[in-house]
């Protein structure tokens, strides 16, 4: 315990709360920076962007917060081993010195999940296997019994990282991925992963509630499907915590150091600030798919954020815009359950509906694996993202508008000088 004076009263604190720690964030391809920008809003120091990750430091606090807030992140990492090795043998050796009984209950089960590079551990799976038998040996040794393993519902999931022969040792303070929102009651056939759409929309420039200029910005997905980019947009434009629909829980909540009053603190001062942003802006959703959109709004009701977006059904190209300066992002499909044809045709029609019924009001943004489909759009992107869907190597396409053609609306600008 430290006693701290604030406010002029002495009172008690934890000193595990405020001692300050490096941190990783996992993070997807061509999100590194938004989630460092993520962090540094929160608090962060000493931020370094990485291969789909962010190295920060920061407190006990901060690592809560992460946890809770960021739109971006998969998972929130705290190293607390690094050494090096030169073959399995001296990684057993190094990780049995390390005092595990006073990170692990013995009565506790936990995993490992491995990734390994270079010449010397070329298999990642032994490497873990290693780790695990040092561990246990080391329980057995001294309290004549050991944690078990336990895939599913571990009370701590460690991370083993070996690069060369430089071994980092972490502990998973996220449990299950952040992807994991728990907003979900219903998806469609491909649903977008929660984390790549909330970095699709701070890509695309949709963060109302840090930048004042957004407070009208409208928001349209006129392929909306399930519902996942709507209620990403709806949460963010309401400052609502990534993780505030979440039930299951975080890794950190079953560790020895965990702090239940802090933690309360902490999520209590974020969720004072849900609605605190005055946005005034519209969010609109359409699909073609009636059952679709039934199961986009069982997800909104569910989130409460049923009020705060219009859903439409119908062709995307019978449908308008909403009024005035409108973000659109979407996620159209990408061919595997469509004909190559027929989806050439879509992303023509598409790019025809941008140009007859967009206009300079309009910002366009969309995510597509299907190379060859997208040339079938008919406009040239300002911008091109590479991002990764699942397994898909995709990019994310920027469509700057005009109100008839590019040439005019220069030399309307032109005109004003």
């Amino acid at each position: 315990m430290i006693i701290q004076k604030k406010h002029g009263k002495v009172v008690a604190g934890d000193a595990a709360a405020t001692e300050k720690f490096k941190m990783v964030a996992k993070t997807m391809v061509s999100l590194e920076d938004v989630l460092a920008d993520e962090l540094r809003a929160l608090g962060a120091e000493n931020i370094t962007v990485l291969n789909r990750a962010v190295e920060f430091e920061g407190d006990m606090r901060l690592l809560y917060r992460a946890n809770y807030c960021c739109r971006t992140a998969l998972a929130i990492l705290k190293p607390f081993a690094q050494f090096d090795a030169a073959d399995n043998d001296e990684l057993y050796d190094k990780v049995y010195r390390i005092a595990w009984e006073k990170i692990l209950n013995v009565d506790g089960t936990f995993m490992i999940d491995s990734t390994t590079s270079g010449e010397v551990f070329t298999h990642s799976y032994y490497a873990a296997l290693k780790t695990k038998d040092a561990i246990v040996d080391r329980f057995r040794r001294n309290f004549g019994k050991r944690p078990n393993i336990d895939t599913e519902n571990p009370d701590y999931k460690l991370n083993l990282h070996i690069r060369d022969t430089h071994v980092t040792l972490l502990l998973n303070a996220s449990g299950d991925s952040l992807h994991k929102r728990g907003y979900r009651q219903g998806v469609g056939i491909a649903p977008i992963n929660e984390v790549l759409a909330a970095g699709l929309l701070k890509l695309a420039g949709w963060d109302p509630t840090h930048n004042s200029q957004l407070a009208t910005l409208n928001f349209y997905d006129p392929m909306c499907g399930s519902g996942t980019m709507l209620i990403e947009a709806a949460m963010a434009a309401n400052n609502i915590p990534a993780q505030y629909y979440r039930t299951g829980g975080f890794g950190f909540m079953r560790w020895k150091e965990f702090n239940l009053g802090e933690w309360k603190s902490v999520k209590a001062e974020e969720d004072r600030k849900i609605g605190a942003f005055d946005f005034e802006g519209e969010i609109w959703g359409n699909d073609i798919d009636e059952q679709v959109i039934m199961q986009c709004e069982r997800n909104l009701q569910h989130t409460k954020l049923h009020h705060d977006v219009m859903l439409h059904i119908g062709d995307f190209a019978d449908q308008e815009p909403p009024e005035g300066k409108t973000l659109i992002v979407t996620n159209p499909p990408y061919g595997e359950r469509i004909k190559v044809e027929d989806l050439n045709a879509m992303y023509e029609k598409l790019g025809d509906t941008f140009k007859q019924k967009y206009g300079k009001d309009c910002d366009v943004w969309l995510i597509t694996s299907d190379f060859e489909a997208m040339k079938h759009i008919g406009l040239h992107p300002s911008k091109k993202i590479p991002v990764q869907n699942g397994s898909l190597d995709c990019r994310f396409l920027h469509f700057e508008l005009y109100d008839g053609s590019k040439k005019a609306a220069k030399n309307a600008d032109h005109s004003l000088d």
